[in-house]
């Protein structure tokens, strides 16, 4: 053997983990190989490089294949590497080498560890060396996989983000900008929608700006796990590990289930009939999981709704939540009604989007793209790469800066916050003064179809929390969606919307119409609008903070008071409740009143224009002109 050429190939390899524990880059070991081979006087034939490629079993290494390859070619007789682990880490992989070294004659050298295979004993020593980097390359995957498993169940999902989350201080949280889609795919696909339609109708609507939408994306999406908040890790190995609840869910794992049942089905051909009022709502009073829902038709027609929980053996009937709706349902279909003319084009409400997420979103975007011209410039992307790059992030800053600018009320608008305050007045005195052409107009909860009641309650509940007294379920709280919660306090703290508040009248029991405080010259302003339309009056009372009753001087003669509102603004002056009586003015109507204008369809499609607040009303039958502003939206009419 001594008197045999040495011709050699250096074998370097190195995986990031590898560089980043020891420091052995490839230039690094190219140097160190080349100076052993001269000192050893070794001939150097030719360099193999695998890089980021581990030496775990399995591994497919082509700079190593090709380096068997020439030995079997007699190009080389000798490997040359700078320790053991670079060749391989594995016993099996080892003794399969040393078979195939004394088949082709040819042997191993190794730098660091002083190893050669020239002789039996260097190839025990080898074996002992091979063991214990074995043994170490097993005990650092039982750390790993037992540091992975604690991590993922706090959260930290070793993965990109999938549509609907994303990562916030390594930990897989939602994203508020692009949840609300996939809550959309799996109700679509759920009601009886194809992969293909879904990925078509996102394509003719270019939902997050794509066009390049398929039914594969679709697939991926409902097949996996994390939407209920689970996790699977190695899902294409022989053994993968399932991890359940580690992420916040986006759906109920019931709706992930149904799902999966419906991939059964002929999802072209099945549409669902059923429609749940509180499906993705409920939450369970045990473990506050979302809720599945189901339902049977008995044999005369009547179909019932239910929802459960698997894991707590918790079912109960929806008339419990029914009920519980119906003690204000109403109103909420009639402020519905004011919203969808006035507040709705106002905000343009958005829904799950608060705004502190959409400005974090937007941050991290600017940031992303920071980071993109960063690359550009250092080399690491061509002109064209960068240029797609770049306008992919323009246009998602560009969507989510249009997504904040819907959830302030800043827009200039045709309507102000007067107008909701004084179209809900008129509605009122509607309801009292044209009864009859009011009912024929108005919409109420039992006129809705059941997809529309699911509607209202999808674009204003965000969930409903239930409790558990005994054996029965109640409902414990109703969370209304901040993004409409909110724009509705700040309108009632600034005395633009009302709400309906219990009152004691001297003795008797009632219900009225309060709004906060407003300045005087607002009040006058409203009061005059509404002149134009009824002769409304205007009194004051005095309301004692004690006994919280109010007292006036009230002639009763079937009058009835459109709205009472503090006459000062008690909430600041006196946030304590220390001060015996408050002053509030009242706005009423009288029986024998009768609607000012010619055409009674100007009472429900106008209201009176905030320009011309001069008291102009007669109670004659003759036409006027008063400016007004319409309330419905026709075509060619501008948001």
């Amino acid at each position: 053997m001594n008197e045999e050429k040495k011709k050699c190939g250096l074998y370097m390899r190195v995986s990031t983990e590898d560089q980043a524990r020891e420091g052995f880059s490839l230039p690094e070991q190219k140097e160190r190989l080349e100076s052993f081979c001269k000192f050893k006087g070794y001939e150097i034939v030719d360099y193999y490089e695998d890089a980021g490629i581990s030496a775990k079993t399995g591994n497919h290494r082509p700079e190593f294949e090709r380096l068997k390859a020439d030995i079997k070619a007699k190009k080389i007789n000798t490997i040359v590497a700078l320790k053991l682990d670079r060749i391989t880490r594995s016993i099996y992989d080892w003794e399969n080498l040393m078979t195939f070294l004394d088949e082709n004659n040819a042997y191993l050298d190794c730098v660091n560890d002083e190893i050669n295979t020239t002789s039996a004993n260097g190839k025990m020593i080898s074996r002992l060396l091979m063991s214990v980097s074995q043994n170490e390359i097993e005990r650092t995957s039982e750390r790993t996989k037992v540091g992975l498993a604690g991590a993922i169940k706090c959260g930290h999902i070793p993965h990109i983000a999938p549509l609907g989350y994303k990562h916030e201080n390594k930990k897989l949280v939602i994203d508020y900008s692009t949840k609300d889609i996939v809550v959309r795919i799996f109700d679509l696909y759920y009601n009886g929608y194809s992969y293909q339609k879904i990925s078509n109708l996102f394509n003719e609507e270019k939902v997050l700006g794509k066009d390049n939408w398929r039914d594969s994306t679709i697939v991926n999406i409902l097949e996996n796990e994390i939407y209920k908040g689970d996790f699977v890790h190695g899902k294409r190995t022989k053994h993968p590990t399932y991890y359940e609840d580690v992420v916040e869910p986006i759906i109920s794992k019931e709706m992930w289930e149904d799902c999966q049942v419906q991939k059964k089905k002929n999802s072209r051909s099945y549409k669902r009939t059923l429609t749940y009022l509180y499906l993705q709502k409920l939450k369970c009073p045990k473990c506050n999981r979302i809720l599945g829902g189901k339902a049977t038709t008995k044999k005369n027609g009547n179909t019932y709704f239910y929802y459960y929980c698997n894991d707590c053996k918790i079912e109960f009937k929806e008339k419990v939540i029914n009920d519980y709706f119906s003690l204000f349902i109403d109103e909420l279909t009639e402020y519905d009604s004011v919203v969808n003319q006035f507040f709705l084009p106002m905000i343009k409400q958005k829904f799950d989007e608060p705004k502190e997420q959409l400005e974090k979103e937007i941050n991290e975007q600017k940031n992303r793209l920071e980071r993109i011209k960063k690359a550009y410039i250092n080399g690491v992307f061509e002109l064209k790469e960068y240029n797609e790059e770049k306008k992919i992030v323009e246009k998602a800053i560009s969507e989510l800066e249009s997504k904040l600018d819907t959830t302030d009320c800043v827009e200039e608008l045709r309507f102000i916050p007067k107008d909701i305050l004084l179209k809900r007045d008129i509605d009122f005195i509607n309801k009292i003064k044209l009864d009859k052409e009011y009912q024929e107009r108005t919409k109420t909860w039992k006129d809705y179809t059941r997809k529309e009641q699911a509607e209202l309650i999808m674009k204003y509940v965000d969930d409903i929390e239930l409790e558990l007294i005994g054996n029965d379920i109640s409902v414990k709280q109703i969370n209304f969606r901040e993004s409409i919660c909110k724009p509705c306090q700040e309108l009632f703290d600034n005395g633009y919307i009302d709400t309906t508040k219990p009152a004691i009248f001297g003795n008797v029991l009632g219900n009225i119409r309060f709004s906060n405080y407003l300045p005087e010259k607002e009040v006058s302003e409203i009061i005059m609008r509404l002149k134009q339309y009824y002769d409304v009056s205007y009194t004051e009372a005095i309301y004692y903070v004690d006994k919280q009753v109010f007292y006036f001087n009230f002639v009763e003669d079937n009058s009835a008071i459109v709205r009472v509102f503090p006459l000062k603004d008690y909430y600041k002056l006196d946030p304590d409740n220390k001060m015996e009586t408050y002053e509030f003015g009242i706005i009423y109507i009288h029986e024998e009143d009768k609607f000012q204008m010619q055409e009674i369809d100007t009472a429900f499609d106008y209201i009176p224009d905030e320009t011309n607040n001069s008291m102009i009303y007669t109670k004659e039958p003759s036409p006027i002109s008063v400016g007004v502003k319409p309330v419905k939206f026709y075509e060619g009419d501008t948001e």
